[in-house]
């Protein structure tokens, strides 16, 4: 087993791919269990937003595929056009790629680093998250600040929740006009409704499973927004201009037949609707009706490459970085390896410290003088330490290789060698 990754994003396949391998936050435990119950990795991430899915593992890459595909009730050859899959090195390159921001459709997009630290912790609560993947993690982060820190590439981003208001005036050029409905009260939308709060629009309306999240969500924004139900929605669709949604549901949240209603009552005034969700909440049929501007998160890729040709110098700069830092943890990584050897070394000599004190106490304990005892206690231990590699070197048969490496070790010059 070997440390891969095996993903898609938005590079490699589109959404309706996307949606169809995604795992919601209240799913990965079990995934996280069951892909590692199933043998095909030892340790395992599962990175999952509205533009990735990706696995990071300790396994077998061809394992983890068909697991993948299982998993998602697909066969692998149906997933496999869209997938990239990293060995050692690439993947520890991949990961400080995106943990950066240099991989995401908004470069330099900070949200990705969290999202990325969220799944490290499930992994870790569900005992997924061994030696290699939480060194790798580790360092990513460190390395995600660094270079955050260090260069520009997140500066004059356009976040794809600003990008939402963007997309919205381009509908209705004065947002404040506007009755706004939100549905879903997660990350995301609370990004996106912090955004057009600021825009003071006439109404927002936060619509969420529990009503208690939305409440919360309406309290942090800072203008007068009312909660409600997911359950609300058919009943008040047709009073908003604006309606953006990101759960986590599986299935759609709004249908085709419930937007029909609202536009007959809306008297052909238009909407916006923007899907931020993966897998989708607005069924995709409703792109069809007259009077509807329904867009998902692919459909931002323009909006959001605003200012990327100012952050493109400092990508460079960044990537660089990325060189570096992947050098140096496999080379830290390398070093590790000997870490059992040096330890077995470390515990040979310890073995041999205690025969030869136990010697000299017994000696001591005889009434021999602290000379005596001490020169026998030198050469013993002499003797010991020495003997493995004088009866290695004995028995080599000139293996200059051997040779070489004792000489090494012991900082010494072959006599034949010498100048």
């Amino acid at each position: 087993m070997q440390l891969t990754v095996i993903g898609l994003n938005h590079q490699t396949a589109p959404l309706g791919i996307r949606e169809k391998l995604a795992f919601s936050a209240d799913v990965l435990p079990e995934a996280l269990a069951g892909l590692t119950d199933s043998g095909a990795a030892r340790e395992a991430v599962i990175l999952s937003t509205c533009n990735r899915t990706e696995l990071y593992c300790v396994g077998d890459a061809e394992a983890v595929t068909g697991w993948l595909a299982a998993e998602r009730a697909l066969s692998p050859e149906e997933i496999r056009p869209y997938l990239y899959t990293y060995g050692c090195s690439d993947t520890v390159r991949h990961a400080f790629r995106v943990a950066c921001g240099l991989d995401s459709m908004v470069l330099g997009e900070p949200q990705i680093l969290g999202q990325l630290k969220d799944a490290v912790q499930t992994a870790q609560e569900q005992n997924t998250l061994g030696s290699w993947l939480n060194a790798l993690f580790q360092k990513t982060f460190s390395v995600a600040k660094e270079i955050r820190s260090g260069t520009a590439v997140g500066e004059q981003s356009v976040s794809m929740a600003a990008a939402s208001v963007k997309m919205a005036a381009q509908i209705f050029p004065d947002v404040g006009k506007l009755n706004v409905l939100f549905i879903g009260a997660g990350e995301m939308i609370e990004l996106v409704a912090t955004y057009f709060a600021a825009e003071n629009p006439r109404l927002m309306t936060v619509a969420n499973r529990t009503l208690a999240r939305a409440e919360e969500l309406c309290g942090k924004l800072g203008i007068h927004a009312e909660p409600c139900l997911l359950a609300d929605i058919p009943d008040i669709l047709h009073r908003y201009d604006v309606v953006i949604s990101s759960t986590a549901s599986p299935l759609p949240v709004v249908g085709k037949g419930m937007v029909e209603n609202a536009l007959k009552l809306r008297n052909q005034m238009p909407v916006f609707m923007l899907d931020l969700a993966v897998p989708r909440d607005i069924e995709a049929q409703i792109a069809e009706l007259d009077d509807v501007y329904l867009y998902t998160v692919d459909d931002m890729a323009g909006v959001v490459q605003s200012g990327r040709e100012a952050r493109q110098k400092a990508a460079a700069q960044a990537e660089a970085m990325v060189g570096q830092k992947v050098a140096e943890f496999l080379e830290w990584q390398k070093s590790r390896e000997n870490v059992p050897l040096i330890r077995a070394l470390r515990d040979e000599g310890e073995r041999a410290r205690r025969h030869v004190l136990e010697n000299a106490m017994k000696q001591l304990a005889k009434g021999a003088s602290p000379e005596e005892v001490l020169e026998r206690l030198s050469v013993q231990l002499t003797n010991k330490l020495l003997h493995s590699p004088t009866h290695t070197l004995s028995k080599g048969g000139g293996d200059s290789g051997l040779v070489d490496a004792v000489a090494q070790i012991y900082h010494l010059t072959h006599p034949e060698r010498k100048s």
